[in-house]
């Protein structure tokens, strides 16, 4: 079997999934997971799928074929899901203010760390009572054997103190 990873975005509507499924499914293909949402109008998501070898070059055919009804669709030969996940896997999560520049802010310290972000989630959200908005993350990290946890932690505590979030690492 062959991983392939697609990337999708199109005009919000019914049956765009679906369009994908089908032709995963015709090819003798698996849908193994998957992230979708509907930002600003449009329908974005990213799918994982083992597609047997021989049907591999067909399948990428037909998913390109659903360009023309407005899918626009890129399709990556994946790899191992171990490459590139060496170390010790953390979560880290961000509640503040909205404001610019908070994953900026917060990517510029983990790459300064050598850390990983395995998964990245994040959304506005309006406070209780006062209708603010609020910015929301969640991430799992591979952070490097040689690294201390207690570095990463320290390097969070002052950003948190800079950028003014709350930001909280846990065990995966």
């Amino acid at each position: 079997m062959i991983p392939l990873v697609l990337t999708y975005v199109g005009d919000d509507r019914p049956g765009l999934i679906n369009a994908v499924a089908e032709k995963i499914a015709a090819s003798g293909g698996s849908w193994l997971e998957s992230r979708s949402v509907r930002l600003a109008g449009k329908f974005a998501g990213v799918v994982r799928a083992n597609v047997p070898e021989k049907s591999a070059t067909a399948l990428e055919q037909a998913l390109r074929g659903l360009a023309p009804a407005g899918l626009n669709l890129t399709i990556e030969r994946g790899a191992s899901d171990e490459a590139g996940h060496e170390g010790r896997v953390v979560t880290l999560d961000i509640l503040g203010n909205e404001r610019p520049g908070i994953v900026r802010d917060l990517t510029q310290v983990l790459n300064a760390l050598g850390v990983n972000i395995v998964e990245f989630e994040s959304e506005l959200e309006s406070a209780a009572f006062t209708g603010v908005e609020m910015f929301r993350a969640h991430a799992r990290l591979t952070i490097p054997e040689t690294l201390p946890e207690e570095d990463l932690r320290k390097a969070l505590e002052r950003l948190a103190g800079e950028i003014m979030v709350d930001l909280t690492v846990g065990e995966a």
